[in-house]
């Protein structure tokens, strides 16, 4: 299972996260406007992109058949990429200076969100879909999201305050109901999908016209 996983997209995200949080260290005007608030929101987008492709599995339909089922297949692939994850996220903390660096609680209840969102919609997309990988069409409707609902969502509903801002904790609850509604889509969705199927027709004839049995046992004319 570990050399299945998807890496490859995984180090792609977690080295442009690194890289997003290190932009406020860099010298010169330019970085220094770049909020550590608004590094740390884009790293762990970075990263929650690089995770749209854990469950992505090419032989899917090979191994639909194995007596392994696909809950506990998933569930290795998760327990796989955890540590990693948490190891990732505490660099990229670090890397903020602690002068400047926004309340690590609650912003890592943001990222872990994110994170736990990019799973449940691959999870989903497994379950309800054939395709062995979704992770391109997850990580596309992930980055839609998070550049569209800033702009839609309404400001009393606002997920993405500053520290000072009195509506901080508010948002930081939404949060909270946020990665709990993902992990419970996400274990919702680790089962194998239940497949209908569909009943063997038998052909009918009709009737002799001599008056003998037809093929279906009747009764002829």
């Amino acid at each position: 299972m570990a050399r299945t996983l998807p890496w490859r997209a995984l180090a792609v995200g977690a080295v442009l996260g690194l890289l997003l949080a290190c932009v406020p260290r860099l010298p010169g005007d330019g970085p220094a406007n770049w909020p550590p608030l608004t590094g740390l929101r884009t790293a762990a987008l970075a990263y929650a992109l690089g995770l749209a492709f854990v469950l992505d599995d090419p032989a899917r339909h090979t191994t639909s058949t194995v007596p392994v089922r696909r809950a506990l297949r998933t569930g290795l692939r998760l327990a796989l990429v955890t540590p990693v994850t948490v190891v990732w996220w505490t660099a990229v903390l670090l890397l903020i200076p602690s002068p400047v660096r926004p309340p690590w609680g609650a912003v890592t209840v943001e990222a872990a969100a994110t994170c736990a969102l990019a799973l449940a919609a691959g999870a989903v997309a497994v379950r309800l879909t054939e395709e062995p990988r979704p992770g391109p069409s997850v990580a596309a409707a992930l980055l839609f999201t998070a550049i569209v609902s800033p702009l839609l969502l309404p400001q009393r509903w606002a997920l993405f305050v500053w520290p000072q801002d009195k509506r901080w904790d508010t948002a930081h609850e939404r949060w909270a109901w946020l990665l709990a509604g993902a992990l419970t889509a996400l274990l919702l969705s680790l089962p194998e999908p239940v497949r209908k199927v569909q009943p063997v027709r038998r052909p009918r004839t009709r009737p002799k016209a001599d008056g003998g049995l037809g093929a279906d046992g009747g009764l002829g004319a």
